[in-house]
């Protein structure tokens, strides 16, 4: 799709003048699938392609007109142009607090998803400033244990955990999960989310053997729901094998790194990054825990590209 710009622009004008906006609708959907493949110019320019269209024919502030904004800024997010992405953020805002109001879900959307910018901007007090915001608005139109709500809640407990601010972040994470198990039940897969998150913060406290029983809850979880060899069910199991690093149990660490990395290979191939984050891991404490012979053949499989640090 080379000229996409050009073909939507020379669209007959008496198809456009029959009011309908069905084109602009296909466009949309369009340049959500080219997203979520990577395809982020060419997204951008359908999106802008029906931005213009709904603007015409509907108006700035209709809430299609919004969501198309909404869209462009979650383009830009996920390439990392935060900048851009909260300007566009904001342009939806303002656009859905005047004609939905301040409380609306839609509005309450891009809401937490300018939060979500700033987290990943490192602004974190920004972000729990804006989670907040969303937050109260959630609890007001949507209730304490509305799924959106409790994703919020979750967000919070993230930030407070990057802060090191752990019994915090504890505290909203069990909020969370108090909420999940109530509305979603104890085995759905955001449930066992925050379950995994808590974890996570036991591990960061040095709690080894309390996170381990929190990664055993998710694992069982997970297994039940999603399958052994779900890349969630794998990460677990990845976590727990750094645990048993950390305490010094070599023997259990490698057994749990090479399950996830069996159960990788087969999900996800070998050069994935997550498999190959699992084969150095594996290397690194076979070498430590003195077998070389082991390490040096298991090198072969090596990608020379070092992978993003994944769990």
């Amino acid at each position: 799709m080379p000229h996409i710009s050009a073909v939507m622009k020379n669209i007959p004008s008496q198809f456009l003048a029959l009011g309908t906006t069905k084109i602009w609708d296909e466009a949309c959907i369009l340049g959500e699938i080219l997203s979520r493949h990577g395809r982020y110019k060419q997204a951008v320019e359908l999106y802008g392609c029906a931005l213009a269209g709904y603007e015409k024919a509907l108006g700035v502030d209709h809430p299609d007109t919004l969501t198309t904004v909404h869209s462009m800024a979650l383009v830009f997010d996920k390439q990392g142009q935060y900048e851009k992405a909260l300007e566009w953020y904001g342009r939806s805002l303002a656009g859905k607090e005047k004609a939905l109001g301040i409380d609306h879900p839609d509005t309450l959307t891009t809401v937490h998803s300018m939060a979500s910018v700033f987290d990943d901007q490192g602004q974190y007090e920004r972000a729990l400033e804006w989670y907040g915001r969303a937050l109260a608005g959630s609890e007001k139109a949507l209730g304490i244990d509305h799924p959106d709500t409790l994703s919020t809640v979750h967000n919070m407990a993230i930030v407070f955990d990057k802060q090191g601010q752990y019994e915090k972040a504890l505290e909203w994470y069990g909020r969370s999960l108090a909420g999940k198990e109530k509305t979603l039940g104890i085995d759905h897969p955001d449930t066992l989310t925050t379950v995994h998150s808590m974890a996570s913060v036991f591990d960061n406290q040095g709690q080894y053997e309390k996170a381990l029983e929190w990664y055993e809850r998710t694992l069982a979880g997970r297994e039940k729901a999603l399958g052994v060899d779900h890349p969630d069910t794998l990460s677990t199991v990845h976590n727990m094998a750094i645990v048993f690093d950390k305490q010094g149990q070599y023997e259990k660490a490698l057994e749990w790194y090479e399950r996830t990395l069996a159960g990788r290979e087969k999900t996800l191939g070998v050069d994935h990054p997550r498999t190959q984050n699992s084969l150095r891991c594996l290397i690194n404490l076979s070498q430590r825990a003195g077998q070389t012979e082991r390490a040096q053949s298991l090198q072969a499989f090596v990608c020379a590209e070092e992978p993003s640090q994944l769990n």
